[in-house]
């Protein structure tokens, strides 16, 4: 899998940087209220969204997409994270972790019929993999696909899959086999969510991220053809998954701190003008303290994103880095969070006030494409295997 499909030179991507800028803070961040009431996206927002080109920022220019490559993406993606997370979950499938199974797996039939529709937001592709007994480790997978002639037939449960109530398209992983010395046995198929046998749960009622729609899908003897298996290789899937995943951790690591970013100016702006005693709050010394350990995270933690993405274009680091960036970066925005709600003192608990979405909002990031314990095994075996390599 390649990550160097960059067609945007500098100069043309500052201005889509720009444009997503400006975007996001005219046009989303006044409505965010309106997103979290009535958990849902307005179709004027997803239709604006559409037509930048943002359901498929991370596509191939030749399959329709803009093409941006992950340092690119990482930029978008710090502005993406200062409003409501759930504006960007609504095309971040697409590009990430569903998107770029077809980009870097599937097989040129796959992709001429898939990419383009993915890349418009006409398809909305959803990435069926976390299971009730497998989430951040994909080996424990018991969903099956069973060869039935020249066909296969997938039976199981997924869960907490991100656009399942809007999917056209589930990028599911199955288990053709026990895994073996021939390979982990892990299949991914590509599955138009109107194929019989396909039934999707009612949406989650989740601590945050109102706006992002999530929920179960029962896969009931699924038949598809051998033509849905991305690669035409059912050893594909877990190799996949890894690869995908890691790219996304970088993804994510950057929202991350774009939302902190947000946190940390409600902070210093809530210091600025709130009063107490007669004088703004911000001149006392421990609100200060408190605005400094959350400014340095937010520089750390751009710094590390940034870094991450460069070594995962070049190839340099596709594994260690982008763990090491999404245990930093969402582990910090957790704590610039907290600390943006004790900035605020008791509003900071109130509902309507935006440093109490974005506690409860960002909580998720530390879960989804990795736990945070998840990352310190891979950066930790990473470490221990690269001093086995040196000797």
């Amino acid at each position: 899998m390649t990550s160097k499909q960059a067609t945007v030179g500098a100069e043309d991507f500052e201005l889509i940087r720009q444009q997503v800028r400006a975007f996001v803070r005219h046009d989303v961040v006044p409505r965010e209220e309106e997103i979290a009431d009535s958990d849902a996206i307005p179709d004027d927002i997803r239709r604006k969204a559409a037509d930048m080109g943002l359901f498929g920022y991370a596509i191939p220019a030749e399959h329709g997409g803009l093409g941006l490559d992950i340092t690119q993406d990482v930029q978008l993606a710090l502005e993406f994270g200062y409003t409501s997370l759930s504006f960007r979950s609504m095309f971040g499938t697409n590009n990430g972790i569903a998107g770029q199974v077809l980009v870097g797996f599937g097989t040129e039939e796959q992709k001429s019929r898939w990419l383009e529709p993915i890349a418009s937001g006409q398809v909305v592709a959803s990435f069926a993999l976390t299971e009730p007994e497998a989430g951040s480790d994909p080996s424990g997978l018991t969903t099956k696909a069973e060869r039935d002639g020249d066909d296969w037939v997938i039976t199981g449960n997924k869960r907490f899959i991100t656009n399942a109530p809007e999917a056209d398209l589930f990028v599911v992983f199955a288990r053709t086999r026990p895994a073996d010395e021939n390979g982990t046995g892990i299949a991914v198929f590509l599955v138009p969510a109107d194929s019989a046998g396909v039934s999707v749960g009612p949406r989650d009622k989740k601590m945050g991220q109102q706006g992002a729609s999530t929920a179960e899908v029962v896969f009931d003897g699924v038949r598809v053809g051998h033509d849905a298996v991305v690669s035409g290789d059912v050893d594909t899937g877990f190799r996949a998954a890894m690869s995908v995943l890691a790219r996304g951790r970088v993804h994510i690591a950057a929202l991350a701190i774009g939302q902190a970013e947000r946190a940390l100016e409600e902070s210093v702006a809530f210091a600025s003008t709130n009063r107490q005693g007669g004088r703004p709050i911000g001149e006392n010394q421990l609100v200060q303290a408190m605005l400094a350990e959350q400014k340095t995270l937010c520089m750390a933690g751009r710094a590390l994103v940034t870094e991450a993405a460069a070594a995962y274009l070049s190839g340099a680091d596709r594994r260690l880095g982008p763990s090491a960036a999404k245990l930093f970066c969402t582990e910090s925005a957790g704590r610039v969070a907290d600390l943006a709600v004790q900035v605020h003192g008791g509003s900071g608990y109130m509902r309507g006030v935006t440093v109490e979405r974005i506690y409860r909002d960002i909580r998720l990031l530390r879960l989804y494409e990795g736990t945070s314990e998840i990352q310190k095994l891979i950066v930790g075996r990473q470490l221990l295997r690269d001093v086995g390599k040196g000797s």
